[in-house]
């Protein structure tokens, strides 16, 4: 495994547990470090973080994302599925696995009740991706979706770059070409625990959110296609607040994802430049989590779907709301929602979508 500068090593994962094939494809474990000793761990089964090390206010490191110790537990995943993944061709749902594109009606897998979610029953995070380049900070993963994978038009040629940043970013980019129109939303999916993976519930960890509105939900979690002002709800975060604070609170929306499960709208001043999303600060050990983006949404998913039988890295049982997930795209179901900032790609034009997780304490 390649590594960076310093001594000391975080990783408790082994390699040879990760070292195997898939579907005929090599599949392996790399580890990035930078100057400063934050360290992560990729496979490239999935496009997936396994572990990534980050200190607290005294300098202690700490495993800060949910994931599994061997390859076998990606594969044959129970529970949920896209722990520390590459998510695609499009992140988040899409209504009744339906949409229509110059006139043609496409039909996608149904893996979330009446919904499409993550790319179909066998999206990006389940599949084994090409490695291009490893450097000790930085990994270049690929892959080429043919066209029709899980009912999407066109050949899809993606190109995932994840990044350790000697100032403690963590930076993902995500590149696409398509040789015929198709709809993209790739995104970033690890579940975060400042406390450490494993640890206690977040709800303690405050939140701050850079938008003026979000996109309500039905029932099954898609869009109803209107802007809600979160001002006076308990989905404003415009100023730091306690992701438990407002839990409880009588609001349909919240009921209707048994918690935090929604897209906030980001409140840009740019279209496409690298704009403050996000932050999250865990106040008794001191981190702090800076999320910044090029995309116009955020997705804060607040673990609400754990119950504690899921059992990852170390055995540690990841219980409800003992995690967090920030995952900047375009909206969810904006193919079926023409006011949505548009999801197609056509031939000759670059998909391009940069996030970065940037730490530090306080």
């Amino acid at each position: 495994m390649l590594s960076g500068c310093g001594s000391a090593r975080h990783s408790q994962v082994s390699r040879a547990a990760f070292r195997s094939t898939v579907d005929g494809k090599a599949t392996d474990l790399y580890t990035l470090r930078n100057a400063r000793g934050l360290e992560m761990t990729v496979t490239n089964f999935g496009g997936r973080v396994v572990e990534l090390w980050v200190p607290d206010r005294d300098g202690n490191f700490a495993d800060i994302v949910l994931g599994h110790d061997n390859l076998g537990a990606y594969v044959d995943q129970t529970g949920e599925r896209f722990l520390g993944a590459t998510i695609g061709r499009y992140g988040n749902r899409i209504a009744a696995g339906r949409f229509t594109l110059d006139g043609k009606e496409y039909t996608l897998p149904l893996n979330d009740g009446p919904n499409s979610l993550h790319g179909g029953a066998k999206g990006f995070d389940m599949v084994v991706w090409d490695v291009v380049e490893v450097t000790p900070q930085k990994i270049v993963l690929a892959c080429l979706s043919p066209d029709g994978d899980q009912g999407y038009p066109g050949n899809l040629k993606v190109t995932m770059t994840y990044e350790l940043t000697d100032d403690n970013s963590f930076v993902v980019t995500h590149e696409a070409t398509t040789d015929r129109r198709t709809v993209v939303n790739l995104t970033h999916h690890s579940f975060f625990n400042l406390h450490g993976a494993g640890g206690p519930p977040i709800n303690d960890h405050e939140l701050m959110i850079a938008a003026d509105f979000f996109t309500p939900v039905d029932s099954t979690l898609i869009p109803t296609g209107r802007l809600m002002p979160v001002e006076g709800t308990p989905m404003d975060f415009r100023r730091p607040a306690p992701i438990g604070s407002r839990l409880d609170a009588d609001f349909e929306q919240l009921r209707h994802g048994h918690g935090y499960d929604h897209n906030w709208v980001l409140s840009r001043r740019s279209a496409h430049d690298l704009e403050l999303a996000a932050t999250v600060y865990e106040p008794a050990a001191g981190r702090y989590m800076e999320v910044w983006t090029t995309e116009p949404g955020i997705q804060f998913y607040g673990g609400n779907f754990f119950d504690g039988s899921l059992a990852g890295k170390g055995g540690k049982s990841y219980g409800r709301r003992a995690s967090l997930a920030l995952e900047t795209q375009h909206f969810p179901d904006s193919p079926n929602h023409p006011g949505f900032p548009s999801t197609v790609l056509g031939p000759g034009q670059r998909y391009r979508h940069v996030c970065v997780y940037k730490f530090s304490t306080r």
